[in-house]
C-alpha cells in the first residue's frame, strides 16, 4: 500500500525534536540567529529552506534530509511479500496501520495491531484459509488496538501478547527480547521505549526479507514522538532498529513501509548514517 501518506511534514519533524529537547524559539533564535518569527512560521509549516537548514543542527536533526521532506522529494519504494499484508485504518484526522503475517507452508498467522477496523485482514484470514493464532500489540495507544474485540471474537483461541512494560488487560506479557514461533517464521522482542513505556518493535526472519514491525518507534522518514522520553525513543531506535541489516523492511504504525537503508538515507532523526 505504497499510497499511504507519509505520516509527519516537516514541521512534525520540526515539532517533535524541539519538545524532546526542550527548546523553546527564543533559544533556538539565540543557537542560530533565525529570528522567533520565523521560527513560529517554520513550526506552521511555512517552508523558509534558509530557515531550516539553519535550525536543523542544534535539534540533531540532518538538514538534507529535512528540507528533502519539506519538498516532497523522496517516498519509500513499494514493499511487496508474500506472506505480509499492510492495512490502513482511519483513526479521527490520521490513519493507523496494522500487519497481517503468515507462515504460507503452515498458513499459521498473526497479527500486529488492530488499528480501528479489521475487517479487511480477518476478511483476507477467511479468503487465503489462514489459522489467526496471534495477536501481537506494539503499544498500548488507543488507536493501535481499538478492534481487538473484533478479532479476538473472530478466532476464539487466539492468544494476546503485549509487553509486560505496558501491560494491557487480558493480554499475556512478555518480557523484551522472548521469541515467538509462527509456524516456520521466528518473531523476536525488542524493546523500543519512549514513545510508550513498553513500545516494542516486532523482528520477523523466515519470509523472503526480514521485517522489523515497528509500531510507533520509526516512521518511514520520521519517528514516533517521544512522549515518554525523547531520549530513549532515539537511543532505542539507534540500538534496536538500525543495527538490523539495510534489507530489513520497516512496518510502522503510520505511514508507508520502508526498509533500514532507506530510513538511514533519508530519516533526519539520525543524520549518523548519511
Amino acid at each position: 500500500m505504497n499510497n499511504i501518506p507519509m505520516e509527519d511534514n516537516f514541521e512534525d519533524i520540526l515539532g517533535k525534536a524541539m519538545r524532546g529537547l526542550g527548546l523553546e524559539d527564543p533559544i533556538l533564535e539565540f543557537l542560530t540567529g533565525v529570528p522567533e518569527v520565523t521560527i513560529a512560521s517554520l513550526k506552521e509549516g511555512e517552508f523558509d529552506e534558509a530557515a531550516l537548514r539553519k535550525v536543523a543542527a542544534p535539534l540533531g536533526l540532518d538538514s538534507h534530509t529535512l528540507v528533502e521532506r519539506a519538498k516532497g522529494d523522496w517516498r519509500p519504494d513499494p514493499v511487496e511479500l508474500d506472506g505480509l499484508r499492510q492495512f490502513n485504518t482511519v483513526f479521527e484526522d490520521m490513519t493507523v496501520n496494522y500487519y497481517l503475517l503468515w507462515d504460507p507452508a503452515s498458513k499459521e498467522a498473526a497479527l500486529f495491531d488492530t488499528g480501528t477496523d479489521t475487517s479487511d485482514g480477518l476478511a483476507l484470514v477467511d479468503e487465503l484459509g489462514l489459522k489467526l493464532t496471534h495477536l501481537f500489540i506494539s503499544h498500548s495507544h488507543l488507536d493501535h488496538i481499538l478492534d481487538r474485540k473484533r478479532v479476538e471474537e473472530h478466532s476464539p483461541g487466539i492468544e494476546t501478547f503485549v509487553n509486560a512494560y505496558e501491560p494491557v488487560e487480558g493480554a499475556k506479557r512478555f518480557q523484551p527480547g522472548d521469541t515467538f514461533r509462527l509456524g516456520a517464521l521466528e518473531i523476536e522482542t525488542r524493546l523500543t521505549k519512549g514513545h510508550s513505556p513498553g513500545g516494542t518493535t516486532y523482528i520477523v526472519k523466515g519470509l523472503a526479507k526480514p521485517l522489523a514491525i515497528a509500531g510507533d518507534a520509526l516512521f518511514a522518514q520520521s519517528m514516533g514522538g517521544g512522549m515518554v522520553s525523547y531520549h530513549d525513543a532515539l537511543a532505542t531506535n539507534r540500538s534496536e532498529v538500525f543495527s538490523l541489516g539495510d534489507e530489513t523492511v520497516v512496518c510502522p504504525g503510520h505511514g508507508p513501509m520502508s526498509t533500514i537503508a532507506e530510513e538511514k538515507a533519508h530519516n533526519p532523526f539520525f543524520p549518523e548514517f548519511k
